[in-house]
């Protein structure tokens, strides 16, 4: 890499903001020049951030608001459907697996977008996340069978990683550290309206017609997210072809090398699209996305294969999954030109920190999470309405976003996080071990504090490893964390369901001996065909039983993996959050210098690994 992109001082003049492009002229300090083919996207969103004025500045603000006000009506209402289009093709038992294989696809997805915003640009990455976004939502809500729905899922798990990832990418390019993390949280803002509004359109639709309603359900969002992203594709393309056309950015990267502006290379067809994967390690996240499936949805099969563990089909997923995941490792290590996970973002202690507390608590996070809506619709209906029940659902989506909020604000505050991010994690471990409580109010209050430990876990651990790294490896490092966590995510969902899908018959055998095989089955296979039963019904009752017993169990495996982020948060470093970008080299988002308390300062100038130790002199931000 070049001496000019490692060097903070060249950097900071290259970067510097000259008065006249406002104007329209532009002064040989306004150029952003590209040295390293990670810079190109960083380099034109800066570009682009000077020419904008208040206005199209502020007209950014309120498209990347309703963005994220159209995303959190997503989540809040689709969430629901699930379990009724699963169960209307009675295979109730496969959410886990479909909820699975959407989280691997959440998770690689989320590199492959970081690595088209650094390399094209951030416009162009949004426009690929709608394709997903659509393709995936038509091809749910026209689902003849459960295949055709976890293909659309997989889809639309692509569109919302890019559209998620691209969202704090955005938010890390035009903000300090210092309110890096309030400004992060207030995009989540829209969920506190959401849990509300959210709430009564999926119960309109799943009481009018549990069947079928929550085709429309999908559908609708098919139509409003083009709608609501192409206001912020368009702003940010505007600010793009302005930079561009006054020489803003002076040259563009290929896969291999950056191209110099006066001599540009032809390449062919098939050299660009090997180029592209090279890039993008398509190769390498196909590896690890197959690996990861086939072991984790081999585990969510087993109790309903024939034969169960001794099934042909379920040996040869479980043999070959770790295989291909060591293959994987055995490529990004050997042969990979660009690995989806760098080598020094491992030996970076805030990032690989921060992965490793997002991957355990997603691990046990969705051990109860994911069959915690069916437990309640099966305990609490007739009691409480659906829309009571997508209520309560919401509170802790709300509640995440409160605390996020509270979580930036005391950063914004004390200038730290560690010490914010360890109370986070021990509350969100109380509240998750509380969870099968029948009393209204014990249930409420589960979800009020795994909402509250959540909420500072998410902000903190997120703003310590960007943090940690220049501007130019911010989308990368946010990807990686949250591949990494989503990993997670998918990992406790397969435990969940391998669990669920083991105990719940046997605890319907016990709570239900005298219904029949196939009686059993059926209750088993739908939520919807046990509440049709009156509440006081002893095979009800039996299978209220048998919840409380399965979602007991997955309770204590989920507190046991809580633990572990608690004990890696305490190694995590403790960066000032300044006025710069970053603790590492010391620039704000304009490229300036910037002085910040030198307590103690990351070991190194610009590579990651500066960040893991404390007390070196190389930047100005401190880790302590």
């Amino acid at each position: 890499m070049s001496e000019l992109a490692d060097n903070p001082e060249s950097r900071g003049h290259a970067k510097k903001r000259s008065e006249s492009s406002e104007t329209g002229s532009v002064h040989s300090t306004d150029r952003i020049l590209v040295e390293t083919r990670e810079e190109l996207g960083t380099g034109i969103a800066e570009a682009s951030a000077k020419v904008w004025g208040k206005y199209s500045r502020w007209v950014l603000y309120i498209s990347l608001g309703l963005a994220a006000y159209v995303y959190s009506l997503d989540l809040t209402t689709t969430y629901f459907y699930t379990a009724f289009a699963t169960s209307s093709f009675s295979h109730h038992s496969l959410l886990s697996s479909i909820e699975v294989a959407a989280q691997v696809i959440l998770a690689v997805g989320k590199p492959i977008i970081a690595r088209i915003a650094d390399l094209q640009s951030r416009p162009f990455a949004y426009v690929i996340v709608v394709i997903f976004y659509v393709l995936g939502y038509v091809l749910i809500s026209s689902s003849k069978g459960v295949s055709q729905f976890a293909a659309g899922k997989v889809f639309q798990s692509a569109g919302s990683a890019g559209l998620q990832l691209l969202t704090q990418v955005i938010v890390a390019d035009f903000t300090s550290l210092k309110w890096r993390g309030v400004v992060s949280s207030l995009m989540s803002t829209p969920f506190i309206i959401n849990a509300f509004v959210g709430s009564r359109i999926a119960a309109s639709i799943t009481t009018n017609n549990p069947t079928n309603g929550w085709r429309w359900g999908y559908a609708m969002f098919s139509i409003l997210i083009p709608l609501a992203l192409a206001p912020v594709i368009f702003t940010l393309a505007w600010g793009e072809r302005k930079a561009k056309r006054l020489g803003m950015v002076n040259t563009k990267p290929t896969h291999s090398a950056i191209e110099t502006h006066n001599g540009q290379q032809r390449v062919g067809l098939p050299k660009k699209m090997l180029g592209f994967a090279l890039d993008m390690d398509l190769f390498g996240l196909l590896l690890l996305g197959t690996g990861w499936a086939l072991l984790l949805v081999a585990l969510t099969l087993s109790a309903g294969a024939k034969g169960g563990w001794n099934n042909p089909s379920i040996i040869a997923m479980i043999v070959v999954g770790p295989l291909i995941i060591i293959a994987f490792a055995v490529y990004e290590a050997k042969w990979a030109p660009f690995p989806v996970i760098p080598g020094h973002f491992l030996r970076n202690r805030a990032v690989f920190g921060a992965a490793l507390i997002g991957f355990f608590d997603f691990v046990s996070f969705y051990l109860t999470f994911l069959y915690l809506s069916s437990f309640l619709y099966v305990l609490k209906t007739p009691a409480w309405t659906q829309e009571d029940q997508n209520y309560f659902a919401q509170t802790q989506t709300v509640g995440l976003t409160l605390f996020g909020i509270l979580a930036g604000v005391l950063m914004r505050w004390t200038r730290r996080y560690k010490l914010i991010l360890i109370i986070g994690l021990c509350i969100r471990v109380l509240g998750g071990s509380t969870i099968t409580k029948r009393s209204d109010g014990e249930l409420v209050m589960t979800q009020i504090l795994q909402a509250f430990g959540g909420g500072f876990a998410a902000v903190c651990s997120q703003v310590g490893a960007q943090a940690s790294v220049s501007h130019k490896y911010v989308a990368m490092v946010t990807a990686i964390v949250l591949l990494i966590t989503e990993l997670g995510g998918a990992i406790g969902s397969a435990i969940g369901g391998a669990i669920w899908t083991h105990l719940m018959p046997s605890n319907l055998r016990k709570y239900l001996p005298n219904s029949t095989e196939e009686e059993r089955m059926t209750l088993f296979g739908s939520i919807i065909s046990i509440v049709a039963l009156p509440p006081d019904d002893p095979t009800r009752q039996g299978v209220i039983h048998a919840y409380s017993d399965t979602m007991h169990v997955l309770i204590i495996v989920a507190l046991v993996f809580g633990l572990i982020p608690i004990l890696i948060a305490l190694t995590m470093p403790n960066f000032y959050l300044g006025d710069a970008q970053n603790a590492v080299d010391g620039l704000d988002i304009a490229g300036r210098k910037v002085e910040e308390p030198q307590e103690g300062s990351p070991s190194g100038a610009d590579a990651p690994v500066a960040s893991t130790s404390a007390g070196g002199s190389a930047g100005k931000g401190s880790a302590v």
